[in-house]
């Protein structure tokens, strides 16, 4: 896409590249390794930006001048930083989850990439960048400054400054026993804190009524408790806890983990299956539109 100035002159060149699905970008045979997957998978992104870099190329040489390129990508790129409980998801299935920065053709002037929530550069440089989520998307980033990616271009040269985003909502993450959660609450409540609360229980008495009594202490403040972790029910095994376990407390590749143990299955065969399992994971996510 050219955009132009009020003047229609042209200014920039967008490379509008969105998430590149499996289906859309990999062929299926059957008999194909993890290992075929995976290269089939990283040679349809090669190419599929190769071609777009080529039709912005042929874009600028018709219209003449200096004009960027822009590109974006909805990716995990290798080294790229994450923070427990962002929810950020697995894209692709093995390795490829990390896509080598070298992909990317070096005609672009600009790579503004999304998925990774925390702002970052890619491999250090200052003009591939993920800019972050501009609002927390989990507790783990509570305590992250979000900020907003502002490229100024001279030419086709970029310099990037971020612009800090305000807290409109504090999230807090309380953990420790039921004595220290609740006095952080009360701490907090005589602050006038109005946070959303994600509640981490880590002590050894077990405590049936959690929930009840964290909105009891919670229900005439303006805190509100979000979501609730019982860490000590979590690190059990789900034989020996199957009465207290819930599939709440559990992430999904857990749950399939635990029905390999229940059915004995050989640690050989393992990681096949595995595979397989993420990739229909991915493929429902993908269906719903919740590869973000």
């Amino acid at each position: 896409m050219v955009l132009r100035d009020g003047k229609g002159a042209p200014e920039l060149i967008v490379c509008a590249v969105p998430y590149l699905r499996d289906r859309d970008i990999r062929s299926a045979e059957a008999g194909e390794s993890i290992e075929d997957k995976e290269r089939k998978l990283l040679d349809g992104i090669r190419d599929h930006y190769s071609s777009v870099a080529a039709l912005a190329e042929e874009k600028r040489r018709v219209l003449g001048g200096s004009i960027p390129i822009v590109a974006t990508g909805h990716l995990f790129a290798a080294g790229g930083r994450t923070v427990e409980g962002d929810g950020v998801r697995e894209l692709y299935v093995g390795s490829l989850a990390h896509v080598n920065a070298g992909i990317f053709p070096p005609s672009f002037d600009y790579m503004a990439l999304g998925h990774l929530h925390v702002p970052q550069k890619v491999n250090g440089s200052e003009i591939m960048r993920y800019s972050g989520s501009p609002l927390p998307l989990g507790f783990g980033e509570a305590r992250q400054q979000k900020s907003v990616s502002v490229a100024d271009f001279t030419g086709r040269e970029a310099s990037v400054r971020l612009v800090d985003v305000p807290v409109f909502q504090q999230l807090e993450q309380i953990r420790g026993d039921w004595d220290s959660i609740s006095g952080r609450i009360f701490e907090r409540a005589s602050q006038g804190s109005r946070a959303w609360l994600e509640v981490v229980y880590e002590g050894n008495e077990i405590l049936p009524d959690l929930r009840e009594r964290l909105e009891e202490i919670t229900g005439e403040t303006g805190m509100e408790v979000l979501r609730v972790k019982n860490t000590r029910i979590i690190d059990r095994v789900l034989a020996q806890a199957a009465a207290e376990e819930t599939l709440e407390d559990l992430e999904m590749d857990d749950v399939f983990l635990r029905c390999l143990d229940a059915r004995e299955v050989p640690e050989d065969q393992r990681p096949e299956l595995i595979a397989a399992y993420r990739e229909a994971v991915l493929s429902v996510h993908e269906d719903d539109g919740l590869a973000e």
